[in-house]
């Protein structure tokens, strides 16, 4: 895998800390879209468990995987015992049954580009769903966006994720919908956003960086320098963007 995609285990309690989970309205979401009560599913790239605990809390029969060992240790302490775990890239899952809804949360740009989405279908009972859900937890304000921008930029140009498929971020649909649309193996791809604002400290915040793979790429003394300056620049508390953009697709009823 990608040493990206390998690299959160080293955090994996300040990500447990300092990243949201998911609301509600997002199972809702979900849930609508699949259209009957959903028995089993599968969670690829589970983290800690954030988007786990939603879905086995709603009565849904879910098998977490997750490549990272530390990563899965942490989601064990925090997720019901209904939930099964399993330790392995997507990739490498191979026989893992059939379920009702497979689900990425933050997780599917990680995969392996090729034979992704016939692996995907091959894990989904025939009309079975993927969904695929995330986004970047961004400053509200846009003076402090650009102060921290400024504190940031003599370590690291960027802290964004590129689109996979280098879709621009202005188009109407973007990935992984677009990739869906063209997939044989996939139909009926919807897109939508729940909309979130959050308040938080401004040392939960850098606690909040201190997860985004970006940082964690930065020699140590690099990050340790960034976090200063970043801190130095924030209010005591900031307000956050934290929209769930949330993509949906059926898998179709017969496999090419």
């Amino acid at each position: 895998m990608d040493g990206r995609a390998l690299s959160f285990g080293t955090v994996a309690a300040a990500y447990e800390r300092f990243r949201p989970g998911y609301p509600e309205g997002l199972f809702d979401a979900v849930s609508a879209y699949v259209g009957r009560p959903i028995g089993t599913a599968l969670e690829i790239g589970a983290g800690t468990g954030k988007a786990t605990r939603l879905f086995a809390g709603r009565g849904v029969a879910v098998t977490a995987t997750e490549p990272d060992a530390a990563m899965l240790e942490e989601l064990r302490r925090h997720v019901p015992a209904t939930v099964t775990t399993r330790q392995a890239a997507f990739e490498d899952l191979g026989d893992a049954g059939r379920h009702d809804l497979v689900y990425a949360a933050a997780a599917l740009h990680w995969t392996q580009p090729e034979g992704r989405w016939s692996r995907m279908a091959a894990l989904l009972e025939p009309g079975g769903v993927l969904a695929s859900f995330g986004g970047p937890v961004q400053l509200a304000d846009p003076a402090v966006a650009d102060a921290v921008r400024a504190a940031r930029e003599p370590f690291l140009e960027s802290d964004e994720m590129a689109s996979p498929d280098g879709t621009p971020a202005d188009q109407p649909m973007q990935w992984p919908g677009t990739e869906l649309e063209r997939s044989e193996w996939f139909t009926d791809v919807e897109q939508s956003v729940i909309e979130r604002r959050l308040t938080m400290g401004a040392g939960d915040f850098v606690g909040y960086l201190s997860t985004v793979s970006a940082y964690l790429e930065l020699p140590a003394a690099d990050r340790a320098q960034v976090f200063d300056q970043v801190l130095q620049v924030l209010p005591e508390t900031v307000e956050i963007s934290a929209d769930v953009t949330v993509h949906l697709a059926r898998r179709v009823a017969d496999l090419p």
